[in-house]
């Protein structure tokens, strides 16, 4: 059992052009679902292969680590197919790792688009196999989110997005990291976590 305001880190990317070298990431530190305590901001390369140490220099120089329980991503990639690999972050920052998504993952057309775009594609499907076994949370609402998880059990995951999913049909860190990713590029927020 978690305590109503744990404290979680989520992270998502701004919008971006395929044109553009680099996308912001915002990072979020939110007490449960209840309310907003810190903003953290980085950039990574679209589609490089750095999001992974870029958040985590993030996250362990961050003077609010002592405080965190868990780490949580809007989908496993950033930047486009920016992968963040979840075993090497949890292993290098110490706390586990929730990717939470809307929709089940497709991943023959992940693995097809890895495979059409990147010469590297052997590397960056590791990382997407790393993440482990896609699951299902079932939130109070009677909607759905999809997840995986290192670093905690199933149940102890699930239990964090039901806690923390109390404005939306996704965890407040997760919505609200959306919306100022997106405000610091389109000036204003808009769109769907």
């Amino acid at each position: 059992m978690f305590k109503a305001e744990i404290r979680i880190l989520g992270f998502d990317d701004s919008p971006f052009k395929r044109t553009d070298k680099k996308v912001a990431v915002i990072g979020v530190i939110y007490r449960g679902g209840s309310f907003l305590d810190v903003v953290l901001k980085t950039e990574v390369t679209v589609d490089g292969l750095d999001a992974t140490q870029k958040l985590t220099k993030l996250i362990n120089s961050s003077r609010h680590k002592p405080q965190l329980k868990v780490l949580m991503f809007d989908g496993i990639t950033v930047g486009g197919f920016n992968i963040i690999d979840i075993k090497k972050m949890y292993k290098q920052t110490g706390l586990p790792v929730i990717i939470v998504n809307r929709k089940h993952p497709n991943l023959d057309s992940v693995q097809e688009a890895l495979k059409n775009n990147f010469k590297d594609f052997n590397e960056r499907w590791d990382m997407i196999l790393n993440a482990g076994k896609i699951k299902v949370c079932n939130l109070e609402n009677g909607k759905k989110v999809y997840y995986q998880t290192i670093g905690m059990e199933d149940e102890e995951a699930e239990e964090i997005i039901r806690l923390s999913s109390t404005h939306s049909d996704i965890p407040e860190p997760l919505r609200v990291a959306h919306l100022i990713a997106t405000a610091i590029i389109k000036g204003e927020s808009s769109g769907r976590a």
